[in-house]
């Protein structure tokens, strides 16, 4: 008797221990949503007919350095310069790349702008005058996922003195179409 007292003793503190682990759960949905938004990239690489880049090639901001210039004498490979009676201009290839994804755009429109007023020289971007007064569409019907050559340019009166810095930024704007 007192064997099967005890094993009921234990069979009890065994089943006491076993609730005492059960844990309590609950559950829920979480619903998951996202809309698809067509998207464009732009980044400027170096054009094989141009000076390379001279930093930021296969991003959107990168630095075209001409270096020393002049109307006369030697010039780094990759700069094409034509003089008038009055002025010179330099210019170099360089490859602008629009991609797209998620899209349904055929094609799309480039503009660009300089970032700040020059009222000495004259700038163009694949031979359309540029100024910081308004955006210049360079094209309307870019074709995508290629490099399409946008050759800068700055023409440079004889008036200029030597050792002057030009500098200035352009803004180009991708909008598909």
């Amino acid at each position: 008797m007192k064997k099967v007292l005890l094993v009921t003793i234990f069979a009890a503190l065994m089943m006491i221990s076993s609730a005492a682990v059960a844990q309590t759960t609950a559950s829920g949905t979480l619903t998951v949503t996202a809309t698809v938004n067509g998207s464009i990239q732009l980044v400027f690489n170096s054009d094989a007919a141009g000076l390379a880049l001279a930093s930021g090639a296969g991003t959107n901001t990168a630095t075209l350095a001409f270096g020393n210039v002049s109307a006369f004498g030697a010039i780094s490979a990759g700069i094409v310069r034509s003089t008038t009676a009055s002025n010179f201009t330099i210019s170099s290839a360089v490859d602008v790349q629009v991609s797209k994804t998620n899209s349904a755009s055929a094609n799309y429109t480039l503009k660009a702008q300089l970032g700040a007023a020059d009222a000495v020289n004259t700038w163009s971007v694949g031979g359309v005058a540029v100024t910081n007064a308004a955006q210049s569409t360079l094209t309307a019907t870019g074709a995508y996922a290629a490099n399409s050559n946008f050759p800068v340019a700055i023409t440079v009166p004889f008036t200029t003195a030597s050792g002057t810095l030009i500098s200035n930024s352009i803004n180009y704007l991708a909008t598909a179409n």
